[in-house]
Formats: structure tokens, C-alpha cells, sequence
């Protein structure tokens, strides 16, 4: 029991977070690169050493795609106050062409991350529900029902202070 009381004074104090000095954490101070031709640099020296490409080729053998790859990589150099993070938005694009290149070079079979998994199954509509459902229970003339569009269109008059005038 005393253990578990022991344990519970160890935690956060609420608000500690926000005792840090301002500019003591590296994504408050000025980044290292300030444009997208310099972050690309700097990532295409990282991402082109032999140890990182050996790395890069596991996680993309794994199935993880390219553009959560992509997306890591220049989310933990914004944090490490490498670049802002608009400057990782605009270089994301730039950093999946290179993983592309580096996993076609290496003949990985890879996914890219954009594609819409949802794309290729059409959704049933309402009808198709509906006579899946109660389809053997319809007769022929429900059935013509169902199918003809209302000729009976009826206007209604409509009165009031915004109505359209006829």
C-alpha cells in the first residue's frame, strides 16, 4: 500500500510543462533551415547513407506507406527545430519522390499512401438496400411502381414575404 501512494507523488505537477524557459525547446527557437531548397538538402544528404536507405527498404518491405514516411520524417526534423512546419508541408512531396526513388532502386514493392482504399466498391443505393431486403416480397406492380418516375409532379403556390413570384 505504500508502494502505490509512493508512486502517485512521482507524477507531473499540472502545468510543469509551462515552466520551461521560453526558447528552451528547439521547436521555439529559430529553425535551421528557413527554405525548402536548404531542407532539401539536408535530407537528401541523410537519406542518401547507406545506413538510412538499409532502414528505409525494411519499413517500406513492412507495407507502411510512403507517404506516412514521408510524413514522420519531416514531422521529427520540425520538432528537432530543423525547419518550421510549413516548410515540412511544402518539402513532403519533394521527400516521398526521393522514397520512391530510393524503394525503386532497391526493388521494393511499396505503397505510396495516396490511393483511396474506398475507390473501387460502389455503394449500394438505397434501392439495391431495399430490394435486397424486401425483394421477394414485392409484387409486379409495386415493382412498376417503385421503378416509374411520378408524372403527377403538382406545384404547390407558395405565399409569403420571400416566395418567388410567378
Amino acid at each position: 500500500m505504500t508502494v502505490l501512494a509512493e508512486e502517485s507523488f512521482d507524477a507531473p505537477i499540472p502545468g510543469m510543462s509551462l515552466t520551461h524557459e521560453l526558447g528552451a525547446r528547439p521547436w521555439q527557437s529559430p529553425s535551421q533551415f528557413n527554405t525548402v531548397d536548404d531542407a532539401i538538402e539536408f535530407y537528401m544528404s541523410r537519406m542518401t547513407s547507406e545506413e538510412f536507405m538499409e532502414q528505409l527498404v525494411d519499413v517500406m518491405e513492412m507495407g507502411v506507406p510512403v507517404a506516412t514516411i514521408a510524413n514522420t520524417i519531416q514531422l521529427s526534423s520540425v520538432m528537432e527545430g530543423k525547419h518550421t512546419i510549413d516548410v515540412g508541408m511544402l518539402v513532403t512531396p519533394l521527400l516521398m519522390e526521393l522514397i520512391m526513388m530510393l524503394g525503386d532502386s532497391a526493388g521494393v514493392d511499396y505503397q505510396t499512401g495516396l490511393d483511396d482504399p474506398d475507390k473501387d466498391k460502389t455503394k449500394p443505393s438505397f434501392f439495391a438496400k431495399y430490394l435486397k431486403n424486401y425483394g421477394d416480397r414485392l409484387e409486379e406492380t409495386d415493382m412498376d411502381t417503385l421503378l416509374s418516375e411520378d408524372e403527377t409532379d403538382t406545384e404547390e403556390e407558395t405565399s409569403g414575404l420571400m416566395s418567388r413570384r410567378k
